[in-house]
């Protein structure tokens, strides 16, 4: 018998995301980052970002599982890094290991480009984004550098 919360890693794709799924992209977005107005005092970036636009012009890709959307990885490319603009896991499916897949894809990228590092990009108010990259980090010793910059 397989570990499920493996066998649903495994089962899952991460493709560059298409004008059909900002639908499943924003709700997502948005549950995931409400928590985080009241200690912001605003909306966090990635609850204002125009998706549309993003699906058009920057490297915005989707986690399927199935045919479900359950994450979102917005990269882009700094001077000598891949840098992580937003990672978004739906609330209902975290804790299965979605995150790692879809840092792995930004390490992957990286890689592909030539860069020696990820650069995680989250404002230092967001105290369960950074637990998380440590935990990520920490758990999974990365081939490339890692830094974390903030946003204020």
């Amino acid at each position: 018998m397989g570990n499920l919360a493996l066998d649903r890693v495994e089962s899952s794709v991460v493709e560059t995301a298409k004008a059909e799924d900002v639908p499943a992209i924003k709700p997502m977005v948005n549950a995931a980052y409400s928590k985080y107005i009241e200690r912001l005092g605003k909306l966090p970036a990635a609850m204002t970002a125009d998706y549309d636009k993003l699906v058009e012009t920057q490297s915005l890709y989707v986690l399927r599982v199935g045919s479900n959307v359950v994450g979102s990885i917005l990269l882009s490319r700094d001077d000598d890094s891949i840098k992580v603009n937003n990672l978004v896991v739906d609330p209902s499916a975290q804790g299965r290991g979605y995150s790692r897949v879809l840092m792995d894809h930004a390490e992957d990228m990286a890689r592909a480009q030539g860069l020696a590092a990820v650069t995680l990009f989250t404002n230092e108010k967001m105290h369960e984004n950074i637990t998380l990259y440590t935990k990520i980090v920490t758990a999974h010793p990365p081939p490339l550098r890692r830094k974390r910059i903030s946003r204020q």
